[in-house]
């Protein structure tokens, strides 16, 4: 795939979307799958049709909206309404407040400037409430994969690296390691095989950030490793996973999938020479693997 492919994917994308006056986002990820919302789409579909509202509602699963405490989520845009504990017993009644009467009720919403989010500033969890943690298109519609193709076709390994640095970029565990040095010193290393290793296991009772990650966004996580391996001259990356997350593991086998067929992943990504795959190693829990070399 080439960086015209991919502007042509997200200009179909947008005329897709533009064919739609309201779209109704689905929070995808595991604390509202465990309460019901994965069903959520077909029955909001039905109910749509019902109404004859097929043409103007687009229902798209997305990943994580954060306030987990009150799911089931549902997001209406462009309003930014969030419907909070919502069951399928009351999606016909919020179709047909929201869009057949236009009087969204008032229990159980919150608004894009309630206090939970108002100060929130996102840049991991960015886009989290835009895209289908399934869909590549989407993915590509948000940005996703422009940083690759700037990376492979304009930037150096150096380049690459000083950029890292330059940024600021800190691991997200305890001890907040630049990651601009990490790269730097795996680049400077003499060795044929290099590799990149993401740790997905999350050893803390009641962590979840890297969970919500590889749920919410698997091929940002995918398209990260791509350039780290690229910046240090690795030909092999592995995803641990704890098999505690069995939603994040089945969207990042699919996300692996795509991306290889269509030349994302594998050999000359984007007809460029440089080659490099991933493979996914599920743990069965190691609170020690949250240390570096334990994982390794």
């Amino acid at each position: 795939m080439t960086l015209e492919e991919l502007q042509e994917i997200s200009r179909k994308q947008e005329d897709f979307l533009s064919k739609y006056k309201y779209r109704i986002h689905i929070c995808s990820g595991a604390s509202c799958y465990s309460l019901g919302s994965s069903s959520f789409k077909k029955e909001i579909e039905d109910v749509l049709s019902k109404y004859g509202l097929s043409d103007k509602v687009l229902v798209v699963n997305v990943g994580c909206l954060g306030l987990c405490g009150k799911g089931p989520l549902m997001k209406v845009e462009p309003d930014g309404i969030i419907y909070t504990n919502v069951s399928s017993e009351k999606l016909e009644e919020i179709v047909k407040k929201h869009f057949v009467s236009g009087t969204p009720e008032e229990d159980n919403i919150v608004k894009k400037d309630d206090p939970f989010y108002r100060k929130q500033f996102y840049i991991v969890l960015k886009d989290f409430d835009k895209v289908d943690p399934t869909s590549l298109e989407q993915y590509i519609l948000n940005g996703g994969y422009s940083a690759l193709g700037k990376v492979l076709t304009e930037m150096s390994r150096e380049d690459v690296i000083q950029e890292v640095k330059k940024s600021g970029l800190r691991g997200r565990g305890g001890a907040g390691f630049p990651t601009g040095i990490k790269w730097e010193t795996v680049a400077k290393q003499k060795s044929e095989t290099k590799f990149v290793v993401c740790n997905g296991d999350e050893g803390d009772p009641g962590a979840f950030m890297d969970r919500s990650v590889m749920e919410s966004m698997p091929y940002r996580l995918i398209e990260g490793m791509t350039i780290a391996a690229y910046a240090v001259g690795a030909s092999q990356g592995f995803i641990y996973v704890r098999a505690e997350y069995p939603l994040a593991i089945e969207r990042l086998n699919k996300a692996l999938k795509e991306v290889r067929r269509v030349g994302l992943l594998g050999t000359s990504i984007m007809g460029t020479n440089f080659s490099f795959d991933i493979r996914i190693r599920v743990g069965a829990g190691a609170f020690v693997c949250g240390e570096e070399t334990a994982l390794i």
